[in-house]
């Protein structure tokens, strides 16, 4: 599904409209896209997982958070929980000027939701991340305590955004992602 905001040949409104509304505008396309989906029979509506990387890891987290009743497990890969950590660059591009787009930034930041989540999580993050500082996670490994939900999180030291350094890395972070999803999200028909 590509949401609004997607760098789809659909022409500038259609990409331009995001300013201001990432994590909002991008994240309800997606879940309205997914409740048709789930109108089919055919679809097992207890098992409906997402997971990202990055931004899709900041997607998956505002995907749980603020559609609950649609997200039931996800998994968020090196996402940016906070939008105020992010690069400014980045950041002003789509989200306006600091201060006085603040709300924004704060709004539309999966941090903002975590007190909504209701299914089951996996947080990855590589402690030297490099483009989403660790920082991140820690912002919202707090965040989900202090609401007393409970989650599943891996640390990989020293790794950077790609997670890939060091010898069994990749191995180790695709086996954590397919034994969570599997335990969480078996497979099999409805």
């Amino acid at each position: 599904l590509e949401n609004r905001g997607a760098p789809a040949p659909r022409g500038r409104e259609f990409r331009k409209a995001i300013y201001h509304n990432i994590g909002a505008l991008n994240i309800r396309d997606q879940a309205m896209g997914a409740k048709e989906v789930l109108k089919n029979a055919y679809v097992d509506t207890s098992r409906v997982a997402v997971w990202g990387w990055s931004g899709g890891g900041s997607s998956t987290l505002n995907l749980l958070f603020q559609y609950p009743q649609i997200y039931k497990t996800g998994i968020s890969i090196a996402a940016v929980d906070n939008q105020l950590n992010y690069d400014n660059i980045y950041q002003e591009r789509y989200m306006g000027l600091l201060p006085e787009d603040r709300h924004f930034f704060v709004d539309n930041s999966p941090l903002a939701h975590a007190k909504n989540l209701r299914g089951n999580l996996l947080l990855i993050h590589g402690t030297g991340d490099d483009n989403v500082h660790y920082n991140n996670a820690e912002q919202m490994i707090n965040e989900l305590i202090k609401n007393g939900k409970t989650f599943q999180m891996m640390a990989y030291p020293n790794r950077t955004h790609g997670i890939s350094e060091g010898e069994g890395t990749s191995k180790h972070l695709a086996a954590t992602y397919t034994k969570f999803l599997k335990e969480n999200c078996p497979p099999g028909g409805r």
